[in-house]
């Protein structure tokens, strides 16, 4: 693990904008403008996907995906210039807000500067052709990491753009080697400390794929010593599977426990139901209802959690990378309330604590429970709006769901989940006061 990451990042909220999609201008300026109202949703860090020139050659769609950059140093001139991504940087900070960069480094557009000024730092087939490690990826060629001067460069790279931003969500993360890694946070870190990392881990199949192939392919565990956070993709399957009806919600969680006591005690990890990668979560719930018990979820897991532009609004469509694909309209609810209120509740200290706990419940309802210096925060999940009483060791008493602010009666030490979330927040007796207790 990054031995300087903070578990203060389990307090905070990631809001993810693909610029060119967000609004009708489809610019820098359109996000700056709403600006505010991503603030007053609850977010802390603002992570912007690739803002720099596309390439055009073996380009997808008819504007390319951000993901084929053309070159590391540059504006995409489609978003505007380097002054309105400035006014954009300073804006968010200025709101308290930290701006994270999407960087990616396992690979350029074919017409990359690059490709043309370096091609002997990529890889190559056998008749001497840039290529690249994953098929389907046409619209790109892949960096070889072989070569030191390369790195340098990448540092570099990522020096220049920290004076505006706050850390990096880097690209498939897996497919660039560890060392690289460890140098460039080292770099960075001196320059810029508390730098934040962002890795975009992949699921255990793309791992042995690519090892499979003689490639480089960090699991979590070797990322994490040298990133902050990492993506979900280990237990996402997974999660949709429990929600499909393939896996049972006691894999599922016992597989959460299972990461919990294997990663590093300071581990973060990102959750979330939707990216850029993946469908919106409505495609899976069936309802607003399911959506709160699922968001409520990813808030209550030990981690960072995140919302993709549109998420907080039900969208239900998953946006093109690589055309315009407005989603301002794609509106069918309106989450905000609830979001806001789940981010205030992860503000709180206790959502940090070591003592954390999962477990399954009566219908399979999911407890979640964090206790630490006399105060205790419990949440009973009903991920499939399960109706139904639950067991609890609570005193008999009058209780407040800190969620919707009702009134929770426990009776008989029981409590009614009536298929939405039941958090709540309790002091405990500490352990100096059970000692002393007993030596009376």
């Amino acid at each position: 693990m990054a031995r300087d990451t903070q578990t203060q990042l389990r307090n905070e909220m990631i809001y993810s904008v693909f610029v060119r999609n967000y609004s009708e201008a489809g610019n820098f300026a359109g996000v700056t403008a709403d600006l505010q109202r991503i603030k007053d949703l609850g977010t802390d860090i603002l992570w912007l996907l690739p803002i720099n020139p596309i390439g055009e050659v073996n380009r997808k769609g008819s504007l390319g995906s951000p993901y084929a950059i053309k070159d590391y140093r540059k504006i995409n001139p489609e978003y505007g210039t380097l002054d309105d991504f400035k006014a954009l940087t300073t804006k968010a900070h200025e709101l308290g807000m930290r701006v994270m960069m999407d960087i990616v480094y396992n690979h350029t557009s074919p017409d990359s500067v690059l490709a043309t000024e370096h091609p002997e730092w990529f890889y190559h087939d056998a008749e001497g052709q840039l290529t690249n490690k994953v098929g389907d990826w046409s619209d790109v060629k892949d960096l070889d990491y072989g070569h030191h001067d390369l790195w340098q460069y990448q540092i570099d790279t990522l020096l220049y753009w920290r004076q505006f931003v706050d850390g990096y969500r880097c690209d498939v993360a897996p497919l660039v080697p560890l060392d690289f890694w460890f140098e460039a946070r080292q770099q960075v870190n001196a320059k810029y400390p508390g730098t934040l990392w962002l890795a975009e881990s992949a699921g255990s199949g793309f791992i042995q794929e690519l090892r499979s192939q003689g490639y480089t392919g960090l699991s979590d565990s070797e990322l994490y010593q040298a990133f902050d956070m990492t993506y979900d993709y280990d237990v996402f399957s997974d999660f949709k599977d429990y929600w499909q009806g393939r896996r049972t919600v006691d894999q599922y969680v016992d597989l959460l426990q299972r990461q919990d006591a294997t990663f590093p005690g300071n581990y973060v990890k990102m959750r979330f139901l939707e990216n850029h990668d993946n469908a919106r979560m409505m495609s899976l719930m069936h309802s607003e209802s399911e959506a709160v018990n699922a968001l409520t979820w990813i808030f209550m897991q030990r981690g960072i959690p995140l919302i993709y532009n549109g998420q907080e609004f039900s969208a239900e469509h998953q946006p093109s990378l690589f055309d315009r694909d407005v989603m301002v309209n794609d509106r069918h609810g309106d989450l905000t309330a609830l979001i806001q209120k789940l981010v205030a509740i992860k503000h709180e200290p206790l959502m940090r604590a070591a003592d954390y706990q999962l477990a399954v419940v009566e219908d399979g309802i999911i407890k979640v429970s964090y206790q630490a210096a006399g105060a205790a925060l419990t949440a009973w999940i009903p991920l499939k709006g399960q109706v139904t009483t639950v067991k609890t060791t609570l005193p008999d008493d009058h209780y407040q769901n800190i969620l919707t602010d009702t009134a929770v009666e426990v009776n008989n030490h029981q409590l009614q989940v009536n298929g939405q979330p039941v958090l709540i927040k309790y002091t405990t007796n500490t352990t100096a006061t059970k000692v002393a207790d007993q030596s009376n």
